[in-house]
């Protein structure tokens, strides 16, 4: 279920996409804008998932071909209390995983096969359940709205701007007040979904550590993950507008980088599970 501060925050941005509208086209831009964003919303309930597949490169695999991953999955989802996922794999040298999916019905979980050679099976059967926690919850359905809202402020700024908002209502720097406006509203957008995604995050760790009964196994391979995604950069043309989906950043940076990331510090996330597990830092 969505919590409070998720439901805040996707009210925010809805908000500022309003205020984008209005500021472009004043009550009309508003009605438009809602008509947009319900466009928009109804495309990423529909096809977000078809669309995540087609940009990571992930491919359907058979149960014949991956027993051991399918009865893995097929556990944690009963454990979950969830509809058995289809199962991906995503051809990339660096360990991840990710899953997708409108609701608990119609769920993808997508591994790397680079990540079972680094996983044990406790510590693969933990990510799993994270992702499985993320189907569950509806994470992927908020980011894929989060995402489509973000990405339709930004489309409508851009637009405004190249036809030369901020002309409207001159008078008295209203104009100067608007384009301040377009300009600031982009950012925002984008903390208010950095903030849904970390938010999303830590309650998957919580909820998979939950399913599977076992903080430390879900600690140990984020522990192992991030190492490994400093040494194995992700694909060159893995689109960064899917860093999200992943348990982990695919994309390393620098300190500037990481306070726009996706995902929490994986030592913040380690050290919940291990008070989750009984063990004080």
């Amino acid at each position: 279920m969505l919590n409070l501060r998720t439901l805040l925050l996707l009210a925010t941005l809805t908000g500022l996409f309003l205020y984008v509208g209005y500021l472009i086209g004043g009550q009309q831009g508003v009605t438009f804008a809602l008509f947009f964003a319900a466009v928009m919303n109804f495309g990423s309930y529909w096809f977000s998932d078809r669309l995540v597949l087609a940009m990571t490169g992930a491919k359907p695999v058979s149960e014949a071909e991956a027993p051991e991953l399918y009865a893995m999955v097929r556990r944690v989802s009963q454990e979950s209390g969830v509809s058995m996922p289809r199962v991906y794999m995503v051809d990339m040298p660096q360990p991840n995983a990710f899953a997708t999916g409108r609701d608990p019905e119609h769920g993808v979980v997508a591994v790397s096969p680079s990540i079972m050679q680094l996983l044990n099976r406790r510590e693969l059967e933990g990510v799993i359940a994270h992702e499985m926690s993320h189907v569950k919850n509806r994470d992927t359905l908020v980011s894929a709205i989060a995402a489509t809202l973000g990405g339709a402020i930004s489309y409508l700024v851009q637009m405004s701007l190249w036809f030369g908002a901020g002309r409207r209502d001159d008078r008295n720097g209203g104009g100067i007040i608007a384009l301040v406006g377009l300009i600031l509203a982009p950012i925002a957008a984008l903390l208010v979904q950095l903030a849904i995604s970390r938010g999303r995050e830590l309650g998957a760790d919580a909820t998979g550590a939950e399913t599977i009964h076992d903080p430390l196994a879900l600690a140990s391979a984020l522990e192992k993950l991030d190492q490994a995604r400093k040494v194995l950069p992700a694909k060159a043309d893995l689109n960064p507008s899917t860093a999200h989906l992943f348990i982990v950043n695919p994309f390393s940076g620098d300190l500037f980088a990481s306070l726009f990331s996706t995902h929490p510090p994986t030592e913040e996330r380690v050290r919940r599970l291990r008070q989750m597990a009984g063990l004080a830092d």
